[in-house]
């Protein structure tokens, strides 16, 4: 098979990437990678030496392709299906990175901050830290809800990579900051995101995994369920 995948159901980045690929029915090897397994970490780390999944492997064009939004705009590019997840038209398709930009800065990495300092030893977390995580969560609910307006997407009527990197996004931030009863829009947004196919199956694919989410007691009851 050309493309590979290398990644892990539970990473939110992962889900990103596949949610393009289901999108689109791209076949493509979905690799599992353990980082506490050398062999599996040789396996990616002799493609990508930084060690940040996912990573895309093309062995049909012989190109390695890390970064999810360098990824999907590939896919794209060199495997484009019926949902085109990039515009063609330049101002539509900035509006799409715009958007593809902000659910990773904004909502992914102060996500993946606050997770990561449950993790830590107790006592050693930087409360500072956190609660700057969690303005900016609120904030960016905040901006979300605004741009939304009425249309069903992120970027207007039709479904694109900003909208794929939506979906994992909110899935794990409202678990740390609860979507306000004064974001209707956001909420309903969000409901959407969960019944799109391509990110139910990613999610169904996690299913096992989630009992090693830290905060696997606030997912949504049919997955607290499978994690415990």
């Amino acid at each position: 098979m050309s493309l590979v995948l290398y990644g892990h159901p539970l990473a939110s980045f992962c889900h990103k990437v596949l949610i393009a690929l289901y999108e689109n029915a791209t076949s493509f090897e979905n690799r599992l990678i353990d980082l506490s397994d050398e062999t599996s970490r040789a396996d990616l780390f002799r493609f990508w030496p930084i060690g940040k999944m996912p990573l895309l492997r093309d062995e049909a064009r012989d190109s390695t392709i890390p970064e999810t939004t360098i990824i999907i705009e590939y896919l794209d590019h060199y495997y484009p299906g019926p949902v085109r997840l990039l515009p063609l038209e330049i101002d539509r398709a900035l509006q799409v990175r715009l958007w593809d930009r902000f659910f990773d800065q904004y909502v992914q990495v102060p996500m993946q901050t606050l997770v990561s300092h449950r993790r830590r030893p107790e006592g050693t977390a930087d409360e500072i830290e956190m609660a700057a995580c969690k303005a900016t969560l609120t904030t960016a609910y905040a901006m979300i809800e605004k741009q939304l307006g009425e249309s069903p997407w992120i970027t207007g009527e039709a479904f694109t990579m900003a909208d794929c990197a939506a979906a994992p996004a909110l899935f794990y931030a409202e678990t740390l900051v609860p979507f306000s009863q004064e974001q209707p829009k956001l909420g309903a947004y969000y409901d959407r995101l969960l019944a799109r196919p391509s990110f139910a199956r990613a999610l169904e694919e996690a299913r096992p995994y989630f009992k090693f989410y830290p905060y696997q007691d606030r997912l949504p009851a049919r997955f607290r369920d499978a994690a415990e």
